[in-house]
């Protein structure tokens, strides 16, 4: 408040104000410009129009496979988490503690800061173990029974719900996976290993029948990049920044076609895994070119061309448009010209 001169308030309703006027420009440019598609042969031309210094650099990506064996929690550390559960229950029902508080205070899942609120999310954005329970209930004063996911154990409290779309609270706690566990899982994925050095199994045979990843196995162990807005988005292809960490760490300096030795990873859900990885292939860092890098070139083309057709319009829109421009800023250098009238 002191830096900005403004009450919390006034911030707020300048960012919304801000954050308002964002969405109407981005809604303009795709109702009049979003859907630009490209000929191979224009973006041929686009590309050879471009000199060779103007092109971007291209990181060096790489291409994964993944095998991972999940380490077998023990029961006890299972009851365990199920008993403190219980214990967060009790005390919400009895009055003693509330919801938001447990979850803060407690929960392992990033909504802990907001008091474990999830904010509105229709049932196909949640696992479908967590919906079922979730949308089940009815009063907010009801804490749920304990529900099993692939992230953990949960409890969960309907905040509100409109129409199909529903607002909870959930705390989530993951057993505590034994060194023992972890060991016996690299131990599992050596002996994988070996057989593949020995050319008993192929990678991509024990990728599908021994990953306990199942995002990636029934695809060869093939990893796909998930990174919103990446241009390597739905491909195989990662910068290392783009991979999970852990993997990173152990394949920047593997080479094409190596298997890496098993190593211990925090995977999505947050859980401890076993890995063992293969690099399919390594394109080092280079100067963006039409054979190696054509989804690149052609979001170029596209975006080059958007930009050709928004200024376009907004040139004719200045000719129609009457603004009056303070004498005191007519000197200045505007990008659109017809302004001044």
């Amino acid at each position: 408040e002191e830096y900005y001169g403004k009450s919390i308030a006034a911030i707020r309703e300048d960012l919304r104000e801000q954050i308002r006027e964002q969405q109407m420009i981005e809604g303009v440019q795709q109702k009049h410009f979003g859907n630009i598609q490209l000929s191979p042969s224009e973006i041929r031309k686009y590309y050879n129009s471009l000199p060779q210094d103007s092109l971007p650099f291209i990181p060096t990506t790489l291409e994964v496979q993944i095998i991972t064996v999940e380490p077998k929690i023990p029961l006890e550390e299972i009851d365990k988490v199920k008993a403190r559960l219980r214990e967060f229950t009790e005390q919400i029902n009895s009055g003693e503690r509330e919801f938001s508080t447990l979850a803060l205070l407690h929960s392992e899942d990033p909504s802990a800061m907001r008091g474990g609120e999830l904010g509105f999310m229709s049932r196909s954005q949640l696992v479908p173990e967590f919906a079922n329970v979730a949308f089940a209930l009815s009063d907010p004063k009801k804490v749920s029974n304990i529900v099993e996911t692939e992230y953990g154990f949960h409890i969960i409290q309907l905040i509100e719900r409109r129409g199909d779309m529903g607002n909870f609270r959930h705390i989530l706690l993951k057993p505590r996976v034994p060194q023992e566990a972890l060991d016996t899982a690299l131990v599992r994925l050596d002996s994988i290993r070996s057989g593949i050095m020995q050319h008993k199994i192929t990678f991509d045979e024990a990728a599908t029948y021994f990953s306990s990843d199942k995002e990636t196995r029934n695809n060869k162990g093939i990893m796909v990049n998930k990174t919103p807005r990446s241009v390597n988005a739905g491909t195989p292809r990662f910068a290392l920044n783009e991979l999970n960490q852990d993997i990173a760490k152990v394949a920047g300096e593997m080479k094409e076609g190596e298997i890496s030795e098993p190593f211990i990873m925090l995977n999505d859900k947050g859980r401890q895994v076993a890995a063992m990885i293969r690099i399919t292939a390594r394109h080092e860092g280079h100067r963006a070119n039409i054979n190696n890098d054509y989804q690149i070139i052609k979001q170029m083309a596209e975006n080059a061309r958007q930009q050709e057709l928004v200024d376009e319009w907004l040139q004719k829109k200045i000719e129609q448009t009457y603004v009056r421009i303070d004498p005191a800023w007519q000197g200045c250098e505007l990008k659109y010209k017809g302004w001044l009238k």
